[in-house]
């Protein structure tokens, strides 16, 4: 910032001083125009505001200066933001979910205290002291369980010689090791993360679990991760889940049975649940960019998952690769709408479509001059048709404040066909 010392301001060298505040004036309009909405770091912005008021100080009355003002006016205005009323409709959704997350809540409390309920002649009460495996044996074991609170994975997770585990307790008062590399563990562990996807993104990533498990085993391993093992090995009996539960969330049981070996509790009931929230629910082959991407934003909003898939070119979603991908950014997706913005808004007048393979005419100048027949003739000559569409979205958080500058989401049509998103990783 400058002041009137170094900013000198009088009759003979004002015209001079007025054009040195443009120049900085015109960076500063630069950045407002670069930034397109969002709010930032403008560097030009104090050294042009602090000349133009010394200058306005100095001659209000000119003409030239209050130009300037009013140019800087309007920058500041820009510089501030652009902002939107959040609606009820943009954020009903955060309700629906915290309602259907009660819900669940309590389902997965009833069935954790029915199941602790079942189990409790079977049940060790003390856990610590954990069981003497140099004095106990697996026989006198077997069969036996215990709840493990603040189970801490991936914190306490190991490969082992026998296995994989995470590992609890300590040496001085005893350990468990809970393996995690059979169903057991990993039919329970999916449930949970589809739980999270499919219902309740405020749960976020788990990394301290309360454990239901059957004591199965004995086992001695060096409970640290990594390959070189530097500390004594441990004896201590081995623990493989019936349940896991995330107390006010979820609970995923076990289930030998099930394609997937293991369930969340209602699990079958989600997808009735919710398809009274959707307000998108198919795309119809001739929606045109603009509406698809807002079908995209809707099935993210509202875990629709099957939308979100059907809104992706096929090509992107083919093999088991390509559907991890899927879920890994649908994943960043629900955490982008709770975390950092509640709504964007699509933009269909900014939309360009380009033809980038194939017979075209977008000026309508060579239909003037041929037939129907003579440009079908054309166009099979050239081929496939492949045309792009640039969809521009703005983003705003809960206040209605853009957040960050708009974004453009490409899609693809292939020979007139229906429009797909082909980038569907980046934010909005």
């Amino acid at each position: 910032m400058v002041d009137k010392t170094t900013f000198t301001v009088n009759a003979q060298n004002l015209a001079m001083r007025i054009g040195q505040a443009e120049m900085y004036l015109k960076e500063f309009e630069k950045e407002v125009e670069r930034a397109n909405g969002a709010t930032g770091i403008f560097r030009s912005k104090e050294d042009a505001l602090s000349r133009i008021m010394i200058l306005n100080e100095f001659a209000p009355n000119d003409a030239r200066v209050k130009d300037l003002f009013e140019r800087a006016r309007k920058c500041i205005m820009g510089s501030s933001g652009n902002f939107i009323d959040i609606t009820h409709d943009m954020i009903v959704y955060l309700e629906n979910e915290e309602n259907i997350r009660k819900l669940y809540a309590e389902k997965s409390e009833n069935a954790w205290n029915k199941l602790v309920a079942e189990y409790k002649d079977k049940t060790i009460e003390k856990i610590y002291p954990a069981p003497d495996v140099m004095h106990v044996s697996i026989e006198e074991l077997r069969g036996q369980y215990v709840i493990l609170d603040e189970v801490r994975y991936p914190g306490n997770q190991f490969m082992g010689v026998t296995g994989e585990y995470i590992w609890m307790g300590k040496r001085s008062s005893g350990m468990y090791f809970i393996r995690i590399d059979t169903r057991r563990w990993l039919g329970p562990y999916e449930a949970v993360k589809r739980y999270r996807r499919l219902v309740d993104s405020t749960m976020m990533e788990v990394d301290k679990w309360t454990i239901l498990g059957e004591i199965t085993d004995l086992t001695m391993e060096i409970p640290e991760p990594g390959e070189k093992k530097v500390g004594a090995p441990v004896y201590a009996v081995v623990v493989e889940p019936v349940a896991l539960y995330v107390p006010g969330h979820v609970i995923g049981l076990y289930d030998p049975e099930a394609e997937t070996s293991g369930y969340f509790e209602g699990e079958d009931e989600v997808a009735a649940i919710k398809e009274s929230w959707y307000t998108e629910k198919s795309v119809p082959e001739d929606v045109t960019p603009a509406r698809l991407v807002e079908k995209f934003r809707q099935a993210i909003k509202e875990k629709n998952y099957a939308l979100y898939e059907d809104c992706i070119q096929p090509e992107r979603r083919q093999n088991p690769t390509q559907e991890s991908l899927l879920l890994y950014h649908w994943d960043l997706h629900q955490e982008r709408f709770h975390g950092e913005y509640v709504h964007a808004n699509v933009v269909p007048d900014a939309t360009t479509i380009t033809v980038v393979k194939g017979y075209s005419d977008n000026s309508g100048l060579e239909s003037y001059f041929l037939s129907s027949e003579e440009q079908k003739k054309i166009s099979d000559r050239y081929g496939e048709k492949v045309e792009y569409a640039s969809v521009q979205t703005i983003a705003f958080d809960k206040n209605g404040k853009q957040l960050g500058s708009p974004v453009r989401r490409n899609l693809i049509r292939t020979n007139g066909g229906r429009w797909y998103i082909r980038d569907y990783e980046i934010r909005f």
